[in-house]
């Protein structure tokens, strides 16, 4: 039987999320190091860090490349398979920058909720209902 598969639904599968845009956005024309990702993303744990290199690398996405020296240095570049990625990122890059000019910052309303009431837009106060 044969069970159709969305190819968006596959690319966001492999790239998609919080935290592998980010990685492959540093790892875009340059070879980084662990520690070095790590520092780049704030708020990304060493756990899934490695969890989303391991899988980026089983998808064939980037190359982890070991040195056989002490310390252990390791090293995480994109294959060319990766490096095809290229344009679609700079597409998303391209609508995150209009929309952030347009819209501002996402989520503004998850923001909103957790500020002061004295702070907070009239349509996220208890039984204040804005119709467009």
């Amino acid at each position: 039987m044969y069970e159709f598969y969305c190819p968006v639904k596959l690319t966001a599968d492999i790239i998609g999320g919080k935290w592998k845009p980010l990685i492959l956005f540093y790892l875009e024309g340059k070879t980084r190091r662990f520690g070095e990702l790590q520092r780049l993303i704030p708020g990304m744990t060493k756990k899934m860090l490695a969890q989303h290199l391991r899988e980026l690398e089983q998808d064939y996405i980037i190359r982890r490349k070991v040195y056989a020296q002490l310390p252990l240095k390791v090293e995480y570049s994109l294959t060319n398979h990766g490096k095809s990625l290229k344009p679609i990122f700079k597409l998303m890059s391209a609508w995150g920058m209009k929309h952030h000019a347009r819209y501002g910052m996402p989520h503004a309303r998850l923001r909103a909720q957790s500020a002061p009431a004295s702070l907070k837009p009239a349509s996220t106060l208890p039984g204040v209902v804005l119709h467009n």
